[in-house]
């Protein structure tokens, strides 16, 4: 009976493990992305009872086992580039000229929740140069307009309907553009940001709908969306930020697809999960906000911010613009096929061209 009941655990682990190779854009599928340092946990216990347990006299034990180690070293595969177990991909700044150097807090505020008053004092602490709200509703752009006085280009889309999107900055925005790229109610930003220096950064700001019961059955929009994003900033030469919540994960196929496509480096690779979601329970936490850039930049800091109360924790991140130091850096990319694939997702929604400031 133990070790029928074992063998079944390990055909469980194994469905929720490598169900995600199965490339069907149902949410029951493509959620099982997420929880990949759960179920890998959750594997290891499975293990551990198995060697306490089981009778490996018998040719079941060993293979029951055995499929358990496999599952945790797939897990592992995914998780531990977002460890310091892995090699850095984006290199540290030893300086930057004051000029050169930009800002970023990105904060999924939670449309209901009404404590601005904590996002604020987040932001009159670090400063940042720019600031990317996320859900935000009529409310909370009647809130965060004090901050007009020191952050006074703006770009803004309330909405109630749990993306609204709001952008203030105290760089010179240029040749900006609100998107709907492939949801009627679903908004991008785009802009060019001036550096102090005068240089000049593409940013477009993100959040896609999740595949889930509540939103959307699958992850066709979101998928769609990213890619077209990606396809949009490859091989540019000028300097490149894509920040937001993108309702993936940091390990998924979607967004490892995305770095592949976009050629942009993840400042977190060799350095840690950053686990912004979800902000109330630490037993369910991955990595939903997140910043890619271009090679010209290197990395100041990255950091989780404390909680605002919404479900998600604020995100900072500053870079350096040092093009020189940075061209040596290397991401990960696609090989033809993948490209192949990435065209397949986009050309199942319709949708339109991402707006690129300055060509």
């Amino acid at each position: 009976m133990l070790l029928i009941t074992c063998i079944g655990l390990t055909l469980i682990c194994c469905l929720l493990t490598f169900i995600t190779l199965w490339r069907h854009e149902a949410w029951w599928v493509r959620g099982w992305d997420f929880p990949r340092l759960q179920l890998g946990f959750l594997a290891i216990v499975l293990l551990l009872a198995q060697l306490a347990l089981l009778d490996f006299s018998l040719t079941w034990s060993w293979i029951s086992a055995a499929l358990v180690v496999i599952c945790i070293a797939y897990q592992a595969w995914w998780i531990i580039p977002y460890t310091r177990l892995f090699r850095r991909e984006v290199k540290r700044a030893t300086e930057c000229e004051p000029g050169n150097a930009i800002a970023i807090l990105a904060s999924n505020v939670l449309m209901p929740n009404r404590n601005a008053a904590a996002l604020l004092k987040l932001v009159h602490q670090y400063q940042p140069d720019i600031l990317v709200a996320l859900e935000t509703d009529a409310w909370w752009q009647s809130q965060l307009d004090v901050l007009r006085k020191i952050y006074p280009y703006t770009l803004q889309c309330p909405l109630d309907n749990l993306y609204g999107m709001h952008v203030y900055s105290k760089l010179i925005l240029e040749d900006a553009k609100i998107q709907f790229l492939v949801e009627d109610d679903v908004p991008s930003m785009h802009a060019l940001v001036n550096l102090r220096s005068g240089q000049k950064v593409q940013v477009h700001f993100l959040h896609p709908t999740p595949p889930s019961p509540t939103e959307n059955d699958e992850s066709t929009e979101r998928d769609a969306e990213l890619l077209l994003v990606a396809k949009s900033v490859a091989e540019k030469q000028m300097p490149v930020i894509v920040a937001g919540d993108l309702n993936d994960v940091a390990w998924s196929t979607t967004t490892r697809l995305f770095r592949k496509i976009s050629g942009l480096l993840d400042p977190r690779v060799g350095r840690g999960m950053f686990n912004s979601f979800h902000a109330k329970y630490p037993f369910i936490r991955w990595p939903l906000d997140h910043l890619f850039h271009s090679r010209h930049f290197l990395l100041l800091e990255i950091k989780r911010l404390s909680s605002i109360g919404s479900d998600h924790f604020p995100m900072l991140i500053r870079l350096a613009f040092v093009p020189e130091q940075g061209k040596t850096q290397k991401g990960i990319e696609a090989d033809s096929e993948e490209r192949e694939f990435a065209d397949e997702k986009i050309d199942e929604v319709p949708s339109k061209g991402v707006h690129t400031p300055g060509g």
